[in-house]
């Protein structure tokens, strides 16, 4: 019979209780379940383990909270109950702490999860009979002891203390003693089934929306979801299959060894969505265009990882410092066909790629160089060398030089790159003469081999302890990409010993791994020569590769404003009905220019940015006939007005960044000005004297004075 987790009026605020064991037979019977928004199991053992411990210890271990509804949304592993089952109870909060505790106190997985789903199993966690303790399994401290025993055989199996005691016991006459200790033990443990859990419950005429909203304000207790994970909720709680249809295309993807995760999905969605980096900007989506965008990027997404290997050698995701450097190309195909459009913008496209990969592009700041990124794809048609001055920017230099390599290992992007840089010219195997550029697997795979051993380094000439020698040694310049069989049959053969063998089978072998030939560099006493002539080539040959790429110039197109308009506004897009012409009162109200200097004020210190006259909030063409018959119906007044507003607000000195033009949209005239990031902080006159502003999402918003010192020192100290 149905428990449902009705709250007493006297009781409202605090909810009622539950026992565990009534809470895990509902999940049993599937009358408490979980909404396919929620995300797999991700506590680790060492969470689940301090759960068993609270409990043991009769510690608080927080609430818990349900959605009771006769209209469940589609669940997870069961998709949609019968009609006729009645109201169900869905899991909202709280469903990491159920899962452990259905798996540590039945052995089996609930029904609303897979084995998949359980990234972290904690079922081989162990308790000590003796002292209380909470311990996963160790084999040299629980091997052949009767003290230890099972978590889950505990709730499941009997444990017989009297025989442990047996066991245990330095003589007879402490056995009794010693069972009823193991008992006591056992017996608190086993009375977790019996605790009571606080419940509170969101009545039956609450709907998808609100259930949600109520998921999102209680994020912020226990394990909290990263900003991707609340993002894939929205959408799934739009889209139920949404996670379902991710996880299938990752592991489809994985096959070709593109490894994928939700976070990059969720991320590739937005951006192929609603244009953004952002993942609270997909909140709002509806559940069409999800739909329509995944089916998209699932298009595009095929297109890459078939493009990728024979166009830019990159065979496997490995071979990129991280997924996100692909979010900018998966918009920019979303913008435009789903393809690139002749092989001077793909080489581009890969040009911009590889230099993003070398520089770390999404090291740091992950979410607003994306943002940024994203926001040139979408304004520029072929934005690669604009996202390439972006690098510079951030680095100094594009170009790579052989200091780059010195102390650089295998974590480092260049390491990454030069494997990649030496299966495009070619590079094989040094001993069964296979090709790199395929993608082995077995005892084929490729390893990163020490042209000069480690172990002789160490013994000969390097401390191994000492951190500057262990760079040293490790460098990507004393690297060579082999398989496995080979590095295993070279072991620590010295570079003298074999490197003219590998020139005579397979001639030029050495050159297209960028190994100097000289054989008096191959000796151990000439190991830092050896790294100095290798660096200089890997970076020479590097350059020559990376330069190849751009023979042809791309020629960069900014949207038509028709384009622009329709993307809506956003960070770098704003839309203006007039300049000063009240809409409401039907007359000239000249503090509405503020509202245009103050965004003008925000590009210049943010990162630039169109903003268009004449055009409503929600995209419908105003014109601008109101305003230019205030300036007597001429366009070149209407514009001085601008240049004089721009030069006693802002100053004189920021005019050669804004560029503005007419244009006519539905056969009525906008005023399109394109605004550029400032070298230098920009301040705008107010009624209160001098104001700083900046782009937050889509509106022009005023730093206080620490907000203001603080944004300062990140962007141009």
């Amino acid at each position: 019979m149905r428990r449902p987790y009705q709250m007493s009026p006297s009781n409202r605020r605090s909810g009622t209780m539950a026992k565990i064991s009534n809470l895990i037979a509902d999940i049993q019977n599937r009358d408490l379940v979980l909404p396919e928004f929620q995300r797999e199991y991700v506590w680790s053992r060492e969470q689940a383990k301090q759960l068993m411990v609270s409990l043991f210890k009769e510690y608080p271990v927080g609430g818990l909270l349900f959605w009771k509804t006769p209209h469940p949304p589609e669940l997870k592993n069961v998709g949609q109950l019968d009609s006729g089952i009645g109201t169900v109870s869905i899991i909202l909060d709280g469903q990491q702490r159920l899962t452990t505790l259905y798996l540590l106190l039945t052995g089996d997985i609930p029904p609303y999860y897979t084995k998949q789903d359980i990234q972290n199993d904690p079922r081989e966690l162990y308790f000590n009979l003796d002292t209380g303790e909470f311990q996963y399994y160790q084999a040299t401290r629980m091997k052949g002891s009767p003290l230890w025993v099972r978590v889950v055989d505990v709730f499941t199996q009997k444990v017989n203390v009297f025989e442990t005691a047996k066991q245990t016991a330095p003589d007879e006459s402490q056995i009794f003693e010693l069972a009823e200790r193991y008992n006591d033990n056992l017996e608190r443990l086993r009375h977790i089934k019996d605790v009571d859990l606080p419940v509170q419950v969101v009545p039956s005429h609450a709907n998808m929306d609100e259930a949600i909203d109520i998921f999102d304000r209680v994020n912020s207790q226990g394990t909290k979801l990263t900003d991707a994970e609340l993002a894939l909720t929205h959408v799934t709680g739009k889209w139920a299959s949404a996670r379902r249809e991710m996880k299938r295309k990752i592991q489809e993807l994985s096959r070709q060894h593109f490894y994928f995760d939700l976070t990059f999905m969720t991320r590739a969605l937005t951006g192929v969505v609603v244009k953004r980096a952002l993942f609270e900007t997909i909140h709002q989506s509806p559940r069409e265009d999800l739909i329509a965008g995944w089916e998209r990027l699932s298009q595009i997404l095929d297109y890459l990882v078939s493009l990728l290997p024979g166009q830019a050698y990159v065979h496997s995701t490995e071979d990129l410092n991280t997924n996100n450097i692909l979010v900018p190309i998966v918009t920019h195909l979303s913008l435009n066909g789903g393809q690139f459009p002749n092989e001077r913008a793909l080489k581009h496209a890969i040009y911009w790629l590889y230099n993003a990969n070398i520089w770390g592009r999404y090291a740091g700041q992950t979410d607003q160089r994306l943002e940024h990124d994203v926001g040139v794809v979408v304004r520029e048609t072929s934005p690669w060398e604009e996202l390439c001055a972006q690098i510079v920017d951030q680095r100094g230099r594009i170009e790579v030089k052989d200091i780059d390599f010195v102390g650089r290992g295998a974590q480092h992007p260049l390491y990454r790159m030069t494997f990649i840089l030496a299966k495009a010219l070619g590079a094989v195997d040094w001993f069964n003469g296979m090709p790199l550029a395929r993608h082995p697997r077995n005892r084929y795979y490729i390893h990163s081999h020490h042209i000069f051993p480690s172990s002789i380094l160490y013994k000969e000439r390097y401390d191994s302890h000492n951190h500057l020698h262990r760079k040293l040694v490790n460098e990507i310049a004393n690297r060579a990409f082999l398989t496995a069989s080979t590095n295993r049959e070279l072991s620590n053969r010295r570079p003298e010993e074999y490197l003219h063998e590998v020139e005579e089978r397979f001639p030029g072998a050495l050159d297209k791994q960028f190994v100097p030939k000289n054989p008096d560099l191959w000796r151990v006493e000439r190991y830092e020569d050896f790294l100095a002539v290798r660096r200089t080539l890997i970076a020479s040959k590097l350059n020559d590769f990376l330069n190849s790429l751009l023979v042809e110039r791309e020629e960069t197109k900014k949207r038509t404003v028709e384009e622009i308009i329709a993307m809506g506004e956003r960070t770098f897009i704003e839309f203006k009905s007039t300049l000063q012409w009240d809409v409401r009162e039907e007359k000239q109200n000249k503090a509405l220019r503020h509202s245009v200097l103050k965004t003008i004020a925000a590009f210049l210190n943010t990162e630039g940015g169109t903003l268009i006259i004449g055009v409503e909030d929600d995209g419908s063409i105003y014109g601008l006939e109101p305003d230019l018959a205030l300036a007597h119906n001429s366009p070149d007044r209407y514009e001085q007005l601008l240049a004089n507003l721009i030069t006693d607000a802002i100053g004189p000195q920021y005019n050669h960044l804004i560029q503005g033009r007419f244009e006519t949209v539905e056969g009525k005239p906008v005023y399109v000005m394109e605004v550029e990031k400032a070298p230098e902080p920009v301040y705008l006159k107010g009624a209160k004297g001098k104001e700083f502003y900046v782009r937050v999402r889509t509106t022009s918003r005023a730093l206080d004075a620490e907000e203001t010192v603080n944004y300062i020192q990140m962007n141009w100290s």
